[in-house]
């Protein structure tokens, strides 16, 4: 029988609750319960109260009620959410969660099932759901339903929404613990992440083609700054064998101010968690905005390429690629696992080729020679290739040195 953690503001939403939990139950699932709201519970017993998701936070509960504060109140229980099913998803105790609410509500289940691997089916049916729902996603894979009406009572409306909600995370969590037949079956190859920008593609396709050669699955993430962020999500899960971070752009934008950042934590979870990764300075010539008029005024004067209607490039400055060797020598020296850092002297991107818009040699040397100044004396392995980024030997030889880290950390495991 599946699992499904049911969290919720139980003192405005206990009798929603009560009722997706008899659901969930003439499907064949067994609820788990756990309250994140401050209040009393209304119409239903939680398996896990307020008071525990408090203290899980390192919080008193009487003292968040006599605050007033429900800012406060919110960010302190989704802490408290999120370390309670952390502990349940350990224990074996979660095959799916399911949560219901408006904007708090959802702000506190969110931020708990984004605590999930990857591939745990997390369903989140709310009121915020029709906007900007990056927030709540963020790099997991959470499942939005748009409540259409208020979460207010089980009505017309409500009782087929919800009740979908019910079936479909039922079924999610019957076919990912294995109950169901999945089409196809399960492709057992390794895991290998890449990231990628349409002006690295051929390099990566070089690589992935070496990759799935060597008998791996290579899943590509564009670095669009949802991409990176994805990535690092994925490596958090667990289930990569290795990564292939041949556009680390994002880190451009992160520093310069650009619309593509994957925030300062890219390039860190595959460190964190000792997955053997082989990284390149890919696109690191490009900061990216919207169409032209949308540059900031204080980058007038810089040296801009309209790269299509939507897309304007800005190229970084030999300081600015200088600060970025810095901070990526900074991240790969505190990697975990094994690291190699291969460097292209003959350009970082499709711009940055002889004769391309972007092609600066000395600022590309500056990043290149705080990279090599920053592993020096640790353990990171550094190629220094006579290539361009985009030259197949480049993408195969990152591709090549990946799958012997990933078969020497295996023989040592």
């Amino acid at each position: 029988m599946t699992t499904i953690v049911l969290i919720g503001t139980l003192d405005t939403k206990g009798r929603e609750y009560a009722w997706l939990r008899d659901r969930l139950r003439d499907h064949g699932c067994r609820p788990f319960v756990v309250d994140a709201g401050t209040g009393e519970p209304d119409g239903i017993v939680p398996d896990v109260t307020n008071l525990a998701v408090a203290q899980a936070a390192g919080a008193d509960l009487e003292a968040l009620r006599a605050a007033g504060d429900r800012g406060a109140a919110v960010a302190t229980m989704s802490e408290g959410a999120a370390a309670v099913l952390t502990e349940l998803y350990a224990g074996g105790r979660v095959d799916g969660v399911l949560a219901v609410g408006g904007s708090g509500g959802s702000a506190i289940a969110a931020r708990a099932m984004r605590e999930l691997p990857v591939g745990v089916p997390k369903l989140l049916v709310s009121t915020m759901a029709s906007g900007d729902v990056s927030p709540y996603v963020g790099a997991k894979d959470v499942t939005l339903m748009y409540s259409v009406v208020d979460i207010a009572g089980v009505n017309r409306v409500s009782r087929r929404i919800l009740g979908n909600a019910a079936a479909a995370v039922a079924g999610m969590a019957a076919a990912s613990s294995g109950t169901t037949s999945v089409p196809g079956g399960a492709d057992e190859r390794p895991l290998v992440a890449a990231s990628m920008f349409g002006v690295t593609t051929p390099a990566v396709e070089a690589a992935r083609a070496r990759l799935e050669e060597l008998g791996y699955e290579v899943l590509v993430f564009h670095a669009t700054g949802a991409g990176g962020r994805a990535l690092e999500g994925l490596a958090e899960s667990g289930m990569l064998a290795g990564v292939l971070d041949l556009t680390t752009t994002e880190l451009a934008d992160d520093l310069v101010g650009g619309v593509l950042s994957a925030g300062p934590d890219r390039l860190t979870a595959a460190g964190a968690h000792g997955i053997p990764q082989v990284v390149a300075p890919g696109a690191l010539d490009m900061v990216n905005f919207g169409p032209r008029d949308t540059v900031p005024d204080r980058f007038e004067g810089r040296d801009l390429y309209v790269h299509n209607p939507t897309v304007t490039l800005m190229r970084t400055t030999t300081e600015e690629m200088a600060e970025l060797g810095r901070r990526i020598a900074g991240k790969l020296t505190a990697a975990r696992g094994p690291v190699a850092l291969y460097l292209p002297r003959r350009g970082v991107s499709a711009l940055d080729a002889e004769g391309a818009a972007f092609r600066r040699p000395e600022a590309d040397a500056e990043c290149f020679a705080e990279l090599a100044k920053g592993v020096a004396g640790s353990p990171v392995e550094l190629a220094d290739l006579d290539l361009h980024i985009n030259d197949p030997e480049f993408g195969r030889a990152m591709a090549e040195r990946l799958d012997r880290m990933i078969k020497d950390q295996e023989g040592t495991a």
